[in-house]
């Protein structure tokens, strides 16, 4: 799977970089399945995701659940690749903020 590894979050639409990167380096970690974990800010997640063929080429989508300053937390999200090495999201609060994100893989 292209998704698969580990991805530092280098920016965000909706949170600045002393936010994301506040406890740790801002990440997501995709296994072979589509499933994995995140984390950035104070938000942290599983991954349930499947890859979908959209207009544009493929892309995974998710749902996540977890914690967000130790509130239960879940939404979802998609990922795409911009080249082999970057890509970009969106994740989605249910019922609440949403952003769009850049990553690189490590």
């Amino acid at each position: 799977m292209k998704f698969k590894g580990t991805w530092h979050i280098i920016e965000m639409e909706n949170w600045d970089e002393d936010y994301f990167n506040m406890e740790v380096q801002a990440y997501l970690e995709i296994d072979q399945k589509g499933l994995g974990d995140f984390q950035f800010g104070l938000v942290t997640g599983q991954i349930d995701g499947e890859v979908v063929k959209d207009g544009s080429g493929e892309k995974l989508e998710f749902t996540w659940e977890g914690s967000d300053e130790n509130d239960e937390a879940f939404g979802s999200g998609w990922l795409r690749l911009k080249a082999e090495n970057r890509l970009e999201g969106k994740i989605k609060f249910h019922q609440g903020d949403s952003s769009l994100f850049s990553a690189k893989r490590v």
